[in-house]
């Protein structure tokens, strides 16, 4: 069986969905790996790197399409590309159902078995192909770096002779994974950190880190049984209004992560929130390419007002494409293991199987 992946578009995505080191797994299996040319020249790694290990590469992507039983990407085929998958393929990616509808119904019409690794189920059995688990770590990682060197002041308390710099106050919006991984790194570097989030179960997590959490007095658990959050009521949204309003007086940069699958990114930051907090200070908006946290967020850019920096990324994790690579490939590696029946030696779409029935797109 012949597993094959092509070349994203580089101006949109950097991160690649076969490594070098991910190879010997996928070959142990008994599966072969093509490749198109210049795979992964981009990151520096020359295609050497892979036919060492047996990968075969071609300049025509069109017939790695037309040959591999999988295909493995990031994001969805491109509409000239889509025609030359076969009946009864797959193609495994994070292909975004809620935006990509049309083109998924597409493949699927096809008789192509579509599956999208973002509707994983939150189960024990699942997190070694958590990919929105792995991503979201190395994307609230890179988040405080970025507002961090865009932060025009000492990140620790410093003592000194001439007098104490006082440490930065940062409060992460939203205790996910990105989140939480926040608030590491904005402690490990020194700063004082605050935590909120609708679902009370991030609470001691937020806690367990070093942060504070910001509790909405008489608040609800807004958490669906896989683990998301859910909207918020009205009242809810008052409450948590008037303590953010409060609260951001007196921080210095703030990392907005709150997201609900599938919607608009919930406006959290006001622009009155904004009017009354310290000039210098920054807004990471991990949310941006869902409409932001804040009502002035906006795509790939820098925005000032009032003397707050307000910033948001389309992809964060092109920042840190190698080892956002390395880690999706590996999650991508055991969700196709997870296929493989290793004594008949080839591919069962068991749909009893939670982690196969909820991630194929049907």
């Amino acid at each position: 069986m012949i597993i094959g992946s092509i070349r994203e578009n580089h101006n949109i995505e950097k991160r690649i969905a076969v490594t070098p080191e991910i190879i010997k797994k996928y070959t142990s299996l008994g599966f072969e790996i093509f490749l198109e040319e210049n795979y992964a020249s981009h990151l520096g790694i020359n295609d050497n790197e892979y036919s060492k290990f047996g990968v075969k590469f071609f300049k025509d992507n069109k017939k790695i399409l037309n040959d591999s039983d999988i295909v493995i990407q990031l994001g969805i085929l491109s509409d000239e590309m889509t025609p030359f998958m076969k009946e009864n393929k797959i193609i495994i990616g994070v292909l975004n159902p809620y935006d990509n509808k049309e083109k998924l119904e597409n493949l699927i019409k096809k008789n192509v078995n579509v599956f999208s690794l973002d509707l994983l189920p939150r189960i024990t059995r699942a997190q070694s192909m958590d990919i929105l688990s792995s991503q979201a770590n190395l994307a609230g990682y890179k988040a405080v770096i970025e507002s961090f060197a865009n932060f025009e002041k000492a990140i620790p308390m410093m003592m000194t002779a001439a007098g104490t710099i006082p440490a930065a106050k940062v409060l992460v919006v939203g205790a996910g994974v990105a989140g939480l991984q926040a608030v590491a790194t904005a402690k490990r570097m020194g700063a004082i950190v605050f935590g909120t989030d609708v679902r009370m179960a991030s609470k001691e997590q937020v806690e367990s880190l070093g942060g504070k959490f910001l509790t909405v007095e008489g608040s609800e658990n807004l958490e669906t049984e896989g683990g998301y959050a859910k909207e918020a009521s009205e009242d809810f949204k008052k409450k948590q209004e008037e303590l953010l309003a409060e609260t951001l007086k007196k921080i210095d940069i703030v990392v907005c992560t709150a997201l609900i699958p599938g919607k608009k990114a919930p406006i959290i930051i006001k622009d009155h929130m904004i009017n009354n907090m310290q000039p210098g200070s920054v807004i990471y908006d991990l949310a941006a390419i869902q409409g932001g946290n804040t009502a002035f967020t906006e795509v790939n850019k820098i925005v000032e007002k009032k003397g707050v920096k307000i910033m948001g990324e389309s992809n964060i994790l092109n920042r840190l494409p190698i080892s956002a690579s390395n880690l999706y490939a590996k999650n991508v590696f055991n969700f196709v293991e997870n296929l493989y029946d290793k004594e008949q030696k080839k591919i069962k779409i068991n749909l009893e199987d939670e982690i196969i029935s909820k991630t194929l797109i049907k």
